[in-house]
């Protein structure tokens, strides 16, 4: 496994990104290891932290109390999970992590990947070779090295008729990305950073479709893009214990200090924290002026140095101008905490991306497949081949296209192996956002518990066909040899189907 950080997670670490998850995520509706997970990271904060008896005790304990998520916690504490999870399978020799690495080349045989190269910061290469190959890079940067067929941006709306699609393919149409960094509040302190080099452009910036400049409490609503403006109130008296994550009765976007906090201090003994501390992952610091995919290294580096400049900006003005319900400006006290994302910069380890390139798949996930404005909130599009299971909206941030906000209701979905399967590449599978979806439905099956499963099960496939000696394709197409690999998923814990619930 490589990593090019020194934190495995991805978007749950490197990238310092509460999950994103559905309102049953506390009975059904992920896999075995993912729930093992979850339940590590709560385990972690009742053994490592002095937290207040009542909310230790809670089977439910949300230590951020954020409103995004019912699990909201500090990224380093799922980096100490994960690498609990997988030290028994270090110990014993059959897992070796290789960090600092980026892919660099990929070695193609026909139809099969013969080889990864991989190289560090340092510029040393490493060629790694491997029956099967998984693509779990954030942004399907194999598919593009090896020449599988794959897609980025938005698909013409004549494709796969898709009611938001736009009327013709749009490539460079990929939603914003995000650096997104930790705060801590304290009063009567100064803790403001240099002025960024681009403040003055971000300042100003007014985007055409928002309602004033980027940097400011005035936003749409993602859902209904009706202007709305954002609280901000630094460590709020609120009980924590009385906070609810429900997303299917209320988004939790319009108070932002609670919306993704990642430590509650008062659910924990007095005087532990003098602070809570926020993520700020807000309209305000999405980025979508240049593609990150596919418009070539100039631009993306472009994009990633304007992308972190508009997180310092915001950091900037919250520091200094940012309007407070006293009347006056600035919040001097805000903390940049490099601590918690493990950066030099403060920032996160590495950007969040919403949308990877994704293979051109045996069967593609449209937005017919999934939208609750077509199928009915009790609709469902069941799949024979389904190997896990997911919830989300279809939410789709600002893009490089100039498209405002889409987030519309979705119906839980299923994973059909298909979306797994290139159509030509026999031994590369995806093993994140990069399978068979479309620009739109991507926009439900990026987030954390499903890009787990969807991991989880490239990994299952590719044992069971070793195993088998078969290939993806041939298990796949065959019902009786899926029927095989389905018992074995259903004995590892990977749900592949869902009760009656409704979409939101």
């Amino acid at each position: 496994m490589t990593e090019e950080t020194d934190w495995l997670g991805g978007q749950l670490t490197s990238q310092a990104v509460p999950p994103d998850e559905h309102p049953w995520v506390e009975r059904f509706g992920v896999t075995a290891s993912y729930r093992a997970l979850r339940d590590g990271i709560r385990a972690y904060y009742r053994r490592t932290y002095p937290l207040r008896p009542e909310a230790a005790r809670l089977p439910d304990l949300n230590p951020g109390a954020g409103r995004v998520s019912k699990l909201c916690h500090e990224p380093r504490v799922a980096v100490a999970v994960i690498d609990e999870l997988l030290q028994p399978y270090r110990a014993a020799g059959l897992l070796t992590v290789l960090y600092d690495r980026r892919p660099v080349a990929v070695s193609m045989d026909g139809d099969r990947c013969t080889g990864v190269t991989v190289a560090g910061h340092d510029g040393r290469e490493t060629i790694l070779t491997g029956q099967y190959v998984l693509d779990a890079t954030e942004t399907g940067i194999l598919l593009e090295l090896g020449g599988v067929e794959s897609v980025i941006g938005a698909e013409a709306r004549s494709e796969f008729d898709e009611p938001h699609a736009p009327a013709e393919a749009q490539p460079l149409n990929q939603q914003g990305i995000t650096f997104c960094f930790a705060v801590s509040h304290h009063e009567g302190e100064d803790h403001t950073i240099e002025k960024p080099e681009l403040y003055d452009f971000w300042r100003s910036y007014t985007p055409p479709f928002w309602p004033a400049p980027l940097i400011g409490f005035l936003a749409p609503d993602p859902r209904t893009l009706e202007a709305g403006t954002r609280s901000f109130e630094p460590n709020p008296e609120v009980d924590p214990l009385a906070v609810s994550a429900d997303q299917s009765a209320d988004a939790g976007d319009k108070e932002l200090w609670g919306f993704r906090r990642i430590l509650a201090r008062r659910l924990f003994a007095d005087g532990a924290f003098d602070s809570d501390i926020c993520l700020i992952n807000w309209p305000l610091n999405d980025y979508w002026l240049q593609p990150l995919i596919g418009a070539g290294q100039a631009t993306a580096e472009r994009a990633l140095h304007e992308a972190k400049q508009l997180s310092l900006s915001v950091l900037y003005w919250l520091q200094t101008e940012a309007p407070r319900a006293d009347g006056g400006a600035g919040f001097p006290g805000l903390r940049l905490r490099a601590d918690v994302t493990g950066s030099a910069d403060g920032l996160a380890k590495a950007p969040y991306i919403r949308e990877a390139r994704r293979i051109k798949a045996v069967t593609t996930i449209t937005e017919r497949d999934v939208s609750a404005d077509l199928l009915g909130v009790g609709g469902r599009t069941r799949y024979a081949d389904s190997v896990g299971v997911g919830s989300y909206r279809l939410d789709l941030h600002p893009s490089t296209g100039g498209d405002n906000y889409v987030d519309v209701p979705s119906v839980p979905f299923e994973i059909p192996l298909g979306a797994l399967i290139p159509r030509r590449v026999t031994n590369l599978l995806p093993a994140g956002k990069n399978l068979g979806t479309t620009h739109i439905s991507n926009g439900c099956y990026r987030l954390h518990p499903v890009e787990w499963n969807v991991g989880e099960v490239a990994g299952e496939i590719a044992a069971h066909c070793l195993d088998t000696e078969l290939e993806p394709r041939d298990v796949q197409a065959d019902p009786a040899e899926f029927a095989r690999f389905a018992a074995v998923l259903d004995r590892n814990g990977i749900e592949r189907r869902w009760p009656e619930v409704r979409g939101y």
